[in-house]
Formats: structure tokens, C-alpha cells, sequence
């Protein structure tokens, strides 16, 4: 089985293309098991993002597949979550195509292992994504029939295992490490000191949360939190020492703020320019600072269209985030180090998986013919004492593990190298071993 994932973001795709591939968790469960009830994949996790969506899986290849075969489907493999992803855009894999990425083997293992470290994320050095990841890996594997096995479950537990190595022994997440603390370094540009500036936040995740702190830590006073759930408003609301209102007041709470700060879950945009220019309609005000850092986006764009009203969305961040990278630079070899020496642990156990059924099979063959060649000898030579005959019943099987013994090494050597298939192959026109022969008679 092969290794793969397929997928956007923010380095490839705009916002506006990737907003329309946000999957929820009930959108992400029907999609997984849709791409394995059809034969694309063994084995699925859909990780989805403010600003990545990937789909990672597992090509149904059997073991002893040739060359062609494991080409053949590879390319169904990729062309199915190309289609499933197209249709979660309502556009078509041709004009999806350009944004997207693939990567097979050992890139798929180093790709998930960089983007869980921060090092592929917008805001270098960001927590969040590696509680994303496990939530993603999560879902995966608590469905009623599991997405995730033994080659899933290895590559995430071993990435979020390098995750929390990075985070805890570099301090690549020194500064504003996530996009709602760049947010607010943004909202410190353009007001200056947010002492007494008063706050609307519109949502209550963790995002919403994460915003709401930064905030709150710059001076930030009289936050409002509006949510559609009332009790979670006010939960979040409380811990700030701030207040929640219901969420049909929400008009009426806009005119009120210096700084709004959105991350809600809708699918479509929450706040509107006519919403906005209602709430502003009673006259002249100072200016009003919209940062919406969800995606789907919460604002309307053209709601930066209305006079004193400055909107910021995710990819306004870029300027921030560059800044962020200057800062943490220092950091960064060791942290590749670090990513480069798991993905080295991970893909010599993936890669065993190659050989493992070959070794066993040449070292069954090998044994099956010793013992016949045994039996014959023995029957010739009846005059062989008991000692004798468990002497060179010893005596072959030291020599049959001596002869095997550098094949055995040059194989697993093979392997952790990643060049492990062509010479599974080769072994087995050499040796006519036939792994799918050999499976059906152990199955019997």
C-alpha cells in the first residue's frame, strides 16, 4: 500500500478558492467513507483548516503488485479525492487542479510532519494546528468503521509526536504565534495603544477565544462576545471578565466597537454591508476595525467598502507573518532537524512493511526446499543414527542462514534507503516468489 496526500492552501490557493473546501466534521465523515466505500482508499484523514485543506490516504495496493498495477492505482487513487475535493468546491477537478498539490511516499510523511510543527503554517510557529491535526486523525479513527490503520495511525501519532518536540524544546512559537494574535499586532499598527478601545467578538471557539485573550491583553475593555449559542457566549465572556448579548443584537453592538474580531463556524457571511451600514446609519464615527479571521470568511468584502471601516481578512496577515519568520528564523534548522529525523524513523518502519512479506516468504521457500532435500537424503541414507541425522538437520539449517543472511540485511538496507519496491520486485523474478500464491495457502 502506498502513501499519498492531496490537497490546497494558503501557498497555493487564494482565499477565496479555499474557503469553498472547508469541511465540517459530519462533511468530513461521509466524504472519508465515501472514498473507501468506492475502493479509492484503504485508509483516510481529512484535515481542514483555516487555510489548508488535505486529504491524506492510504492506495489500496496489494503487496505483490507489479510496477503497472501500483502506478494504475495510484492514479485512480488521486483522481477520486481530486474529484471529491472538486465537488466540495462545486467546481471541477480541471479548474481545481492549478491550486492543488500531491505528494506520494516518503514527501506525503515529511509534508504532514512540517505542516503539524508549524513549519508550512502561515503564522510560523502556531499552536493550533496541532491541535487540529489530532482532532482530524481523531475523527478519523473513532468512526463506526475506522479510516485509519496501521500506516494512518503510525504517520499521525509519529507527527503529532514531533509536533510537541518542537514546541517544547525550540521557541518557534516565541511572539504571536497564531492568527489572532497577529490579528491584534495588526490592530496595534493602525490604533496604536488598545488601551480602552472597546471589542466585539463574534463567535465562541477557540479561535474566538484566542482572539478574545490576545485582546484583552493589549488593554482591550468593555468586550462583548456574541455567539448563537448563549451559554457558550457567555462561558467565553465571563473568563475576560466581559459580557455577552444575544445574538439578534449583534446590529446594534457594531456601532458600539473600536475593533470586531470574527471567527464563527457559518457557512456563509454573517456580516453584511447592508447589516453594516444599518448599524452605522446614525451619523458620522471613528473608525472601525473588522478582523475577520474565519474561513469561510464571516464579512462580506464589500463591507471594507463603507466609510471608516477597515476590514482585514486571513491573508491580510502576510505582512505580520513575514515579521513573525525574521524573528524566529533561529530556530528554524532545528526544528527541520528535528522533522527530518522522524520522518526518517517513520519511513524505515513504513518501508519495512515492503519487505517483511518477501523475507518471510524467501525464508519459507528456502526452509520448505531444505527439509524436502532433507527427507530424500535420509531416506538414502538409513543408516544414519539419530544423533547423526539431528547433526545434519543443524548442519543445514546454519548453512541456510548463513546464505540468507546478506540477502536478508541487503533488503532491510533497501528499504530504509527508499528504494524498497524496485528491489521487491527484482527479488521476486529472481526467486519466482509469488506473495499472492503464498498468502492463499497460508489462508487454507
Amino acid at each position: 500500500m502506498a502513501l499519498a496526500v492531496v490537497g490546497l492552501s494558503h501557498h497555493t490557493a487564494p482565499l477565496d478558492v479555499r474557503e469553498q473546501l472547508v469541511f465540517t466534521p459530519q462533511q468530513a465523515e461521509r466524504a472519508m467513507l465515501e472514498l473507501k466505500s468506492t475502493g479509492a482508499a484503504a485508509e483516510a484523514v481529512i484535515l481542514s483548516t483555516c487555510n489548508r485543506t488535505e486529504l491524506y490516504f492510504v492506495e489500496p495496493v496489494s503487496e505483490d503488485a507489479s510496477a503497472a498495477e501500483r502506478d494504475a492505482a495510484a492514479s485512480a487513487s488521486r483522481d477520486a479525492a481530486e474529484v471529491l475535493l472538486a465537488e466540495r468546491a462545486g467546481t471541477t477537478p480541471e479548474k481545481l487542479r492549478p491550486y492543488l498539490y500531491h505528494h506520494r511516499a516518503r514527501a506525503a510523511a515529511g509534508h504532514l510532519f512540517r505542516v503539524v510543527t508549524s513549519l508550512d503554517s502561515m503564522v510560523l510557529g502556531e499552536a493550533q494546528i496541532q491541535g487540529q491535526v489530532k482532532a482530524a486523525y481523531e475523527l478519523a479513527a473513532s468512526l463506526q468503521s475506522p479510516m485509519t490503520g496501521p500506516i494512518l495511525s503510525r504517520l499521525f501519532q509519529t507527527a503529532l509526536s514531533v509536533g510537541g518536540k518542537v514546541r517544547n524544546e525550540t521557541a518557534l512559537g516565541m511572539g504571536a504565534a497564531s492568527v489572532p494574535a497577529a490579528a491584534v499586532e495588526l490592530a496595534k499598527k493602525i490604533f496604536g495603544s488598545l488601551k480602552g478601545r472597546r471589542a466585539l467578538v463574534l463567535g465562541a471557539g477557540e479561535m474566538s477565544e484566542l482572539a478574545l485573550t490576545a485582546l484583552t491583553g493589549e488593554g482591550v475593555e468593555g468586550v462583548v462576545v456574541v455567539n448563537r449559542s448563549p451559554q457558550r457566549a457567555q462561558e467565553l465572556a465571563q473568563k475576560v471578565g466581559g459580557r455577552s448579548v444575544p445574538y439578534d443584537a449583534l446590529g446594534d453592538m457594531l456601532g458600539e466597537a473600536d475593533i470586531v474580531a470574527t471567527a464563527t463556524s457559518a457557512p456563509h457571511a454573517v456580516i453584511t454591508r447592508q447589516l453594516m451600514e444599518r448599524s452605522l446609519s446614525g451619523g458620522p464615527r471613528k473608525p472601525l476595525l473588522i478582523l475577520d479571521i474565519a474561513l469561510p470568511r464571516d464579512v462580506e468584502p464589500a463591507v471594507g467598502g463603507v466609510e471608516n471601516v477597515f476590514l482585514y481578512d486571513i491573508d491580510d496577515l502576510t505582512q505580520i507573518v513575514d515579521e513573525n519568520l525574521e524573528r524566529r528564523k533561529d530556530e528554524l534548522p532545528e526544528a527541520e532537524r528535528m522533522v527530518s529525523a522522524s520522518v526518517d524513523e517513520f519511513w524505515a518502519w513504513y518501508t519495512s512493511l515492503e519487505v517483511v512479506p518477501l523475507i518471510r516468504a524467501l525464508r519459507g521457500r528456502a526452509e520448505s526446499m531444505r527439509r524436502t532435500e532433507l527427507e530424500k537424503t535420509f531416506r538414502r541414507m538409513q543408516h544414519l543414527s539419530a544423533e547423526d541425522r539431528e547433526a545434519v538437520d543443524v548442519l543445514t539449517k546454519q548453512l541456510l542462514n548463513k546464505v540468507l543472511h546478506q540477502p536478508t540485511v541487503r533488503l532491510r538496507e533497501a528499504a530504509s534507503n527508499g528504494k524498497g519496491p524496485g528491489v521487491v520486485e527484482a527479488a521476486r523474478y529472481l526467486f519466482q516468489i509469488d506473495l499472492r500464491n503464498i498468502k492463499e495457502s497460508d489462508d487454507e
